[in-house]
């Protein structure tokens, strides 16, 4: 049955809300706002109670497959359960109730928690400082690629290309585009790393950096890294970490001991906040000494002299920004701005309530608990290898990370069964679908992340899934109308891609 739009259950003189009474003495909307600037025709909004905005919005959720449903295993997102300790630490009023506007007197609270995150961050990923503004991983990478800009400009030299491998997200060569740079490809070698040789021939005075993500996203890891970073650097350019795969190495090995610059981190898919329907993220972006001067401002900082200058050092490279009503003497934290910043990247602060998830989540779990959350991750991924390996294809057949890419290949040849269909029909049997045709580089690829939330049984009853769809290829064509069973069968993607209606005109 299907449910009718919030429009459709409105019904005049419904609402579901009331303002509280604050004894402020009431202003109409022509005291305060110009003829000008008013709407001439009222906005068109649902008038519904409460009952029946409660029962719309349930309905919709149990429509829906969530990480709170059941296992998610689309490679290369990380959507793994999350603690809601961590939802509950973000929804305390002493963080949501906060305007992002308050003074530095009136938020160091706020302000303590950035610093011990960004802190944190560092010490993870071993660079010297981080930017918290980003909103998600490619604003992550924007503001990467204008740090490597700001700090070739400063050593006087104009630098046109950025390396990136064939197996990149497909985020990096649009953010080389939008940052001003010209994409040079590097193909991958039969071990599904970055080409050595192709990449020393491609590499000179004119190469800005090089964009990796590693482990890639074939879930192998470069184990070239020291030679990559070398080279890379022997001719003047920045190594920049694409961080969507970072929860595979926490605790284990850190993107500055293997050489690189700049590193984004996706804080809603490697720590806490539930990932994908469109946000909201954080995409932190540290990087190393040399880069500390040209960070986003303005940034949370330990003041040196406070009252009491907190547990860590406080920013020695820049000078705190007094509040004007207290002074510096009375303020353990406040803001400075970088000497040569790239400016602000994100309105106010970042989205400070997940950042304040991933800083509970990183507490709860310790320095210990990251690293088993990598060790978790990865042993499940390759569980899930070898117990499907012979039933579909694993192109390249070696210890994985935390995702592991098989394809469909030999399915397709011999029964038209395709990794599109393979991905349907799995939605039948009670799973999300993983992720297919990506990595590029695989045909028929299907890429799996099990996670490390996940037990035991869920991977048997993953796996006993596909070999199902596989098995069932030889007998039944049936699987090319799946999903059969959800509330939305299967759509033709070319129309509805074409003819996409995304919202819903309430004046109609």
């Amino acid at each position: 049955m299907a449910e009718p739009t919030i429009f459709e259950l409105s019904q005049p003189g419904r609402s579901s809300w009331q303002l509280r009474t604050t004894g402020i003495p009431e202003w109409s909307v022509e005291e305060l706002v110009p003829a000008e600037h008013r709407r001439s025709d009222p906005v068109p909004l649902a008038e519904v109670s409460e009952r029946d905005l409660v029962g719309h919005f349930t309905r919709l959720s149990h429509r829906q497959f969530s990480v709170d449903l059941g296992a998610y295993p689309l490679g290369s997102c990380t959507m793994k359960y999350n603690p809601k300790t961590c939802d509950t630490v973000a929804g305390l009023p002493g963080l949501s109730n906060v305007h992002p506007g308050a003074p530095a007197a009136l938020t160091q609270g706020w302000l303590e928690l950035l610093v011990d995150l960004e802190e944190m961050l560092c010490e993870i990923t071993g660079m010297a400082a981080a930017t918290l503004q980003p909103a998600a991983g490619a604003a992550g990478e924007l503001t990467g690629l204008l740090l490597m800009r700001a700090w070739h400009d400063a050593q006087g030299e104009q630098r046109r290309r950025v390396v990136i491998p064939d197996s990149a997200h497909g985020t990096n060569p649009a953010s080389v585009t939008l940052g001003g740079y010209e994409v040079t490809t590097v193909p991958s070698d039969e071990r599904g790393c970055v080409d050595m040789a192709a990449l020393r021939s491609v590499l000179d005075t004119d190469v800005a950096g090089i964009m990796l993500t590693n482990p890639n996203t074939l879930g192998l890891f470069e184990e070239d890294i020291v030679p990559i970073a070398e080279a890379v650097h022997e001719v003047g350019g920045l190594l920049y970490y694409d961080g969507a795969n970072l929860n595979a190495i926490l605790g284990v090995v850190r993107p500055g001991d293997m050489g690189f610059d700049i590193v984004h981190m996706n804080l809603h898919k490697t720590f806490a906040t539930p990932h994908g329907g469109g946000g909201p993220g954080a995409g932190p972006v540290a990087v190393s000494p040399r880069l500390v001067d040209f960070l986003p401002g303005p940034r949370p900082v330990r003041i040196a002299g406070g009252a009491t200058s907190g547990a860590g050092p406080a920013d020695p490279g820049v000078r705190a920004t007094a509040d004007p009503e207290s002074g510096t003497g009375d303020l353990r934290f406040g803001w400075s701005v970088p000497p040569h910043s790239v400016g602000r990247v994100h309105s106010w602060h970042g989205n400070a309530l997940v950042l304040a998830r991933a800083l509970a989540y990183i507490t709860v779990h310790g320095g210990d608990g990251l690293r088993r959350v990598a060790e978790r991750a990865v042993l499940n991924a390759n569980w899930v290898r070898t117990r499907l390996s012979g039933v579909y294809d694993v192109p390249f057949d070696r210890t994985c990370m935390h995702e592991v890419v098989l394809a469909a290949s030999t399915l397709r040849k011999q029964h038209g069964l395709r990794a599109l269909d393979v991905a349907k029909r799995l939605l039948e049997e009670g799973f999300h679908s993983p992720t297919v045709y990506f990595p590029l580089v695989v045909d028929e690829a299907l890429m799996i992340e099990p996670t490390e939330t996940e037990s035991l049984q869920t991977l048997e009853a993953l796996a006993d899934a596909l070999e199902r769809i596989a098995a069932g290829a030889a007998v039944d064509d049936s699987f090319k109308a799946a999903p059969r069973t959800t509330p939305v069968r299967r759509v033709d993607e070319a129309r509805a891609a074409r003819t996409l209606v995304p919202t819903f005109d309430a004046r109609g």
